[in-house]
Order: structure tokens, then sequence, then C-alpha cells
């Protein structure tokens, strides 16, 4: 009930048609709600896909008129939905310097900036659509429609330290690896060779020229990508790249199975939900749960 409480205790005070736009807005328990997240689903996923189609020089220049019609159409759109977050937040200042209401104002911000700022001549067109590129801002909004991700960025936040200590075997192993790789390709060829190992003005046959290109190489080839590029010319070069892939195999599944084991715990951990629905009877709520996930009924203070 702390976590319901809360929750209730976010919405504005005043008159009811702040508390009615709040629950639409803020929430997704309601009928209107879900609708109002889809909509606004459609409309980032339109705004980012039009980013992307105008950095396509041909179909830019063809239909410009109309992609910026649409552009003005979305960005009228995020406006009036970022002034009424403002006009139905609790506390409008604190919402507005928040993460969230950066993330609004950026996805809005660029093409009034491009109108009002830029000159409409050929050197400053560049400048507005490098501007207009930051519309992409908009994909963050994506983000706050995701009942799950709080769970999850709590359950990875919980293995940080798991998750850190992962980070430190691989960087241990990667530079153990660049460092072999360094000796065993550049170093003992061009000592056989009776060649200097740190004079460029020698012809360096081996593409691993420094450790941290090594390093690289080592990365590239942990995390199973492969470029391609750097390539191994030895018989133990050779065996060690092969014992890096699969020690990257090995590893590549260890982050998963930390945040893995956190979120089952937690739901383990979680007492079974007791509040049922008023109208339709469904127990399965969660704790902040303010109406029914299914019928959309306002469920009881008490639970």
């Amino acid at each position: 009930m702390s976590r319901r409480r809360s929750k209730a205790e976010q919405r504005p005070d005043g008159p009811p048609w702040r508390v009615t736009m709040h629950d639409v807005i803020f929430e997704s328990d309601t009928p209107a709600g879900w609708v109002f997240d889809v909509g606004l689903l459609l409309a980032i996923l339109t705004s980012v896909t039009l980013v992307a189609v105008e950095t396509i020089p041909s179909v830019a220049e063809r239909n410009w008129l109309i992609l910026g019609r649409f552009e003005w159409f979305l960005t009228v759109l995020f406006t009036i939905e970022y002034g009424a977050r403002l006009a139905c937040a609790k506390h409008p200042l604190r919402y507005a310097v928040s993460f969230w209401g950066v993330i609004d104002l950026l996805s809005v911000l660029p093409t009034y900036v491009g109108f009002f700022f830029v000159e409409s001549d050929a050197n400053s067109f560049v400048i507005l659509r490098s501007i207009r590129l930051l519309r992409a801002f908009r994909v963050l909004k994506l983000w706050r429609m995701m009942d799950d991700a709080e769970e999850l960025s709590q359950a990875i936040w919980k293995a940080r330290h798991k998750i850190i200590v992962f980070l430190i075997v691989v960087l241990v192993a990667v530079t153990i690896s660049g460092t072999l790789m360094y000796f065993v390709e550049n170093v003992i060829p061009r000592m056989t060779r009776g060649e200097s190992p740190l004079d460029d003005s020698e012809f360096v046959a081996s593409q691993f020229d420094s450790i941290p290109q090594a390093m690289y190489w080592a990365i590239v080839t942990m995390t199973t990508v492969g470029y391609g590029d750097i390539v191994p010319k030895t018989t133990i070069g050779k065996f060690i790249s092969a014992t890096l892939i699969l020690l990257g195999y090995s590893l590549i599944i260890v982050p998963s199975g930390f945040v893995t084991a956190e979120l089952t715990s937690k739901k383990s951990a979680e007492p079974a939900a007791e509040t049922k629905c008023p109208r339709c009877t469904s127990a399965e709520h969660h704790d902040d749960a303010v109406y029914c996930y299914r019928c959309g009924e306002r469920l009881a203070a008490d639970g």
C-alpha cells in the first residue's frame, strides 16, 4: 500500500479536469490512458521514421515539402502533449527540469530552433538538417511507456557489483590476450629477423602494430563480431584467437544470468496480490495500481 499512496500523492490538486488529465497522460491502467499511450507510440515511431528518411538525399529532395508538413504536424502534437503534462503535473517546474521533462522539450525544440534562428540560404540548410536530427531524442520517450522498464532497471542496479566484476574480468582477459598477440604476431617475428620491435622506419608485416590495436582485435574477437580487418598469421596467434572465441562464447551470457537471477528472486519474494477489482473481481494487480488493468475500474484504496 505504500507504493500506491506514493503514486496517489503524485496526483495534482485543484479542479477535477487536472486529475482526469493526469490519469490519462501519466497512467495506463484506464482505457483512455491506453488509447493515449498507443497514439503517442505511433506518433513517436512516425517521427523517428521521418528523421531517418530525411537523411536519404534522393527521397528528401523530392518530398521535402511533404516531410516538412508531417514534421510540423508532429511537432505541434508533441508541443500540445508537453503543455498538457506541465498543466496536469503536481509540480510543473519540477517536472520541467526532470529527465522526462527535458526529453519532452528536446523532442520539440529542434524544429522551432531551425525555423526561427536558421536563415534559408544554401549553407544554413545543412545546419537546419543537423539541428533537426536532434529530433531522434523522441525515441527516448518510448522508455517511459514500458511498464517493466523500472523492474528491469532495478534488477540491473541490484546486480551492478557482479556486472562490474564481470567487466573487470573481461578487461583483464582483453589486456592479456592483446599483449600476447602483440608479442606473438609482431615482436617475436621481428626479433627473429633481427629487426627492432619499436622502430617504425622498418617494414612491419604484422597488423598487430601496437598493444591498443591488439586489444581492439581482442574485443572484436571475444564478442564474436569478427570484422576481419585484423587477423593472426602465426600458428600460436591462431590458437590464441580460437581460445579467445571460446572464452567469449562462455562469458557473453554471464550478465544476462545475473539480471535473470535478480528478476527471479524479486518475483519469488513478492507476496501474492490481494487487491480485487470491485467490478470484474480480477486480483492480479501491481502494488501501485490505481485502476484495474482489465476493465479500468478504480481500485479500492484499502486493497
